[in-house]
């Protein structure tokens, strides 16, 4: 979890993310770390009106995020073959670019 510590999560241009995995399955560890990040105290802080959803299933589905933005784009990441640092780059990539988009707007 050395991406959490040093990674900081703005939730800001994010309306809901909802997390879904089953524990007992052995692929699950990046998308937990995942929830860990985004659920933390300091980034629900970014946007209290951003919804943190998890989702425990115990029918051996695939971990999967799902993350709704603002303008109602959407970001599934498949946490199944990705590590937690892949997945919070690519949200975060995506959350810096609709971040610069509302600006610009803002500018208008």
């Amino acid at each position: 979890m050395a991406a959490s510590s040093k990674a900081t999560v703005v939730l800001k241009a994010v309306k809901r993310i909802a997390v879904q995995f089953c524990p007992f399955e052995s692929n699950v560890r990046s998308t937990r770390e995942f929830l860990a990040m985004v659920g933390s105290e300091k980034a629900r802080a970014s946007n209290m009106n951003c919804e943190v959803i998890s989702m425990v299933k115990h029918d051996k589905s695939a971990p999967v995020v799902d993350i709704t933005y603002l303008d109602g784009d959407k970001l599934v990441l498949k946490g199944a073959k990705l590590t937690s640092s892949e997945m919070l780059n690519a949200f975060q990539s995506l959350c810096t670019a609709k971040d610069l988009q509302a600006k610009i707007a803002a500018k208008k």
